[in-house]
């Protein structure tokens, strides 16, 4: 369990999350998901990244559990992790495709939203439940999967959005049935390796350069507001009805 990598074929690293019950990582979870992903991308004989999970679900995101239990030090410690992780996804040195089954919620939105090409499975559902947890961010993310508008409204009502939606906007590469989507993920994966290992590296480089925005600063952005949500009190209020069935 936790974050593994492992090399399928060559040119090929695959770093999977298993974190049961729902890939809702702890402070420690998101810190090994990017030194995973960062360590692949440095590997000179890797030329893809897929970034899988395993389970029902790609990721429920942060485990607001532990947010509940710790207080603040979970909630600077997760705030950080998230940041590296998703920072260490978009930073790769070589292409990262995501394979998304099932949920994909919160931090899984800012894991997928960084990657370079996504493939889903036919179940797999995006969307950020920020609002409904007490926190606030990834909009960053979300507006990478589909128009502004449609990100907002996503946003404040915490609704998702399934995958063949988000292929009809053009974010998702493939959709695919779920006992498909490894072999899918692999196939891209595959393809993208076939091509020269540097050029690869510096048009991953080009790319990231012309983007219209910052996504590191703009998540950081974001995450201030996270932090006036917990000093207000109002984080931890809609926090306490967390599992109780009383959210929203």
């Amino acid at each position: 369990m936790g974050v593994s990598t492992s090399s399928p074929e060559k040119g090929i690293s695959v770093v999977t999350v298993d974190c049961p019950p729902v890939n809702a990582l702890p402070v420690a979870g998101w810190f090994a998901l990017a030194d995973a992903v960062r360590a692949a991308g440095r590997d000179p004989e890797v030329r893809c990244v897929v970034l899988a999970a395993e389970g029902r679900g790609f990721s429920a995101g942060v485990d607001v559990k532990e947010i509940q239990a710790r207080g603040d030090s979970a909630l600077i410690g997760v705030n950080s992790g998230c940041a590296q992780a998703f920072a260490a996804v978009y930073e790769c040195e070589v292409p990262v495709v995501a394979a998304v089954q099932g949920f994909c919620l919160g931090g899984g939105v800012g894991l997928v939203g960084n990657a370079d090409a996504i493939v889903a499975s036919e179940d797999a559902v995006f969307g950020l439940p920020e609002l409904d947890r007490g926190a606030l961010g990834a909009a960053t993310h979300l507006s990478r999967l589909v128009p502004r508008h449609l990100m907002r409204t996503l946003y404040y009502t915490s609704r998702t959005v399934g995958a063949a939606e988000l292929h009809r906007h053009g974010s998702v590469w493939r959709v695919v049935p779920r006992d498909g989507l490894r072999a899918a993920a692999l196939g891209l994966a595959r393809e993208v390796a076939a091509k020269d290992g540097l050029l690869l590296r510096l048009a991953k480089a080009a790319i990231n350069g012309i983007d219209p925005v910052d996504v590191r600063r703009s998540y950081r952005y974001e995450q201030g507001f996270t932090y006036e949500a917990a000093l207000s009190g109002v984080a931890a209020r809609v926090r306490g009805t967390f599992g109780t069935g009383r959210e929203g």
